[in-house]
């Protein structure tokens, strides 16, 4: 038995040898092929989708490791995640996503061109997807702590300043 299907495609897509511009054309095209089955996805968003890796590349008219890629990429954003990292052609898969964590993860992968597809349009309200949006946005957001000056009344409550007390 040869390498996981998962190894094998993470080795083309994330290869550190690779000519540059060969890797952005790999990742151009698998875009657009990412950006089509996205878009068939969400046409039909309550269509729960299984099968085969072979059967669903098959489906979309892709190659088996690039059906790979797309697992791999929707995983976190399924109710029941696919073993992927030991699936085989015969494996059986779904891609029965949870919408508003898709959503979600396209924000948060910055990936305006499948957040912004029109078929999201008939899912959720322009109210409901700027919600999603800000969510994701905020859940992201690390807020600092207000510094405390040296010479400012320690928080404490001691009455000190912070540098003769906690600040120490």
């Amino acid at each position: 038995m040869g390498a996981a299907l998962l190894d094998q495609w993470r080795k083309i897509a994330y290869n550190e040898q690779a000519d540059r511009g060969q890797l952005q054309r790999f990742w151009d095209e698998y875009f657009q092929i990412e950006k089509d089955i996205y878009e068939k996805l969400l046409e039909e968003p309550d269509t729960e989708v299984r099968g085969t890796v072979k059967e669903l590349a098959e489906k979309y008219g892709q190659d088996v490791l690039t059906m790979v890629g797309f697992l791999d990429g929707i995983n976190d954003s399924l109710k029941e995640a696919n073993p992927i990292e030991t699936m085989e052609e015969d494996t059986q898969v779904n891609l029965v996503f949870d919408k508003a964590l898709l959503y979600k993860n396209m924000v948060a992968a910055k990936a305006d061109w499948l957040y912004e597809l029109p078929q999201w349009k008939k899912i959720y309200s322009e109210e409901e997807r700027k919600a999603l949006y800000k969510e994701q946005k905020e859940s992201g957001t690390i807020r600092k702590e207000k510094k405390i000056g040296r010479n400012a009344p320690c928080p404490c409550g001691s009455g000190k300043k912070y540098k003769k007390c906690c600040g120490r």
